[in-house]
């Protein structure tokens, strides 16, 4: 109980302070601007908050930044968590998704 109010108090806190990447993709993705499907943003599964979800998909978007070149171990961990509760989940770097931000949408809409 404890510990899923500290999730969900770090979940607000990084809705507040999302990276710029991250607020340009959900300006495409909120109010079911993309394939007419409902994302939350900044979205507790289990110990992990994850970018970007569609439950109603069982589609998860992450959105890197160079600090996870150094996390590839701790990012498969928490893939094998999201995909054993039967969730996809797709990776984007930032600069993708600020330089190409058509090409991303077009990629997530594939997996829709």
């Amino acid at each position: 109980m404890v510990q899923d109010n500290i999730i969900k108090q770090r979940a607000r806190k990084l809705r507040k302070n999302m990276t710029d990447a991250e607020w340009r993709l959900w300006r495409e993705l909120r109010n079911r601007r993309l394939s007419n499907v409902k994302f939350r943003r900044q979205f507790p599964i289990g110990v992990y908050i994850v970018d970007f979800a569609s439950v109603e998909k069982k589609l998860i978007i992450e959105i890197d930044g160079g600090q996870h070149s150094g996390a590839i171990s701790y990012d498969g961990e928490r893939t094998r968590f999201l995909e054993a509760r039967g969730f996809r989940v797709i990776r984007f770097w930032n600069n993708d998704v600020l330089q190409n931000t058509a090409g991303v949408l077009e990629r997530i809409a594939e997996f829709l």
